[in-house]
């Protein structure tokens, strides 16, 4: 389960993040593209836009589920 403590800085404000859990596997990328983005320095995503509509809501929990290593989380802000 992802940890709102060891979450990357690089995520915007908001109920979405991704947290040092993370493996770089792209599925997050796949699945929102709108709201996930990779840090090359790094190896891991981030979110870099909340969603903002129903449809990105949902592509958001979608990858959430998905995640093989559950290193995002929704802290419901």
């Amino acid at each position: 389960m992802a940890a709102v403590a060891s979450k990357y800085a690089e995520n915007v404000v908001g109920k979405f993040y991704v947290d040092d859990q993370c493996i770089d596997c792209d599925l997050c990328r796949e699945t929102a593209p709108a709201n996930f983005k990779r840090n090359d320095d790094g190896g891991h995503s981030y979110v870099y836009k909340q969603a903002e509509s129903p449809e990105e809501e949902a592509l958001c929990k979608e990858a959430m589920e998905g995640c093989p290593v559950e290193a995002i989380g929704n802290d419901g802000a």
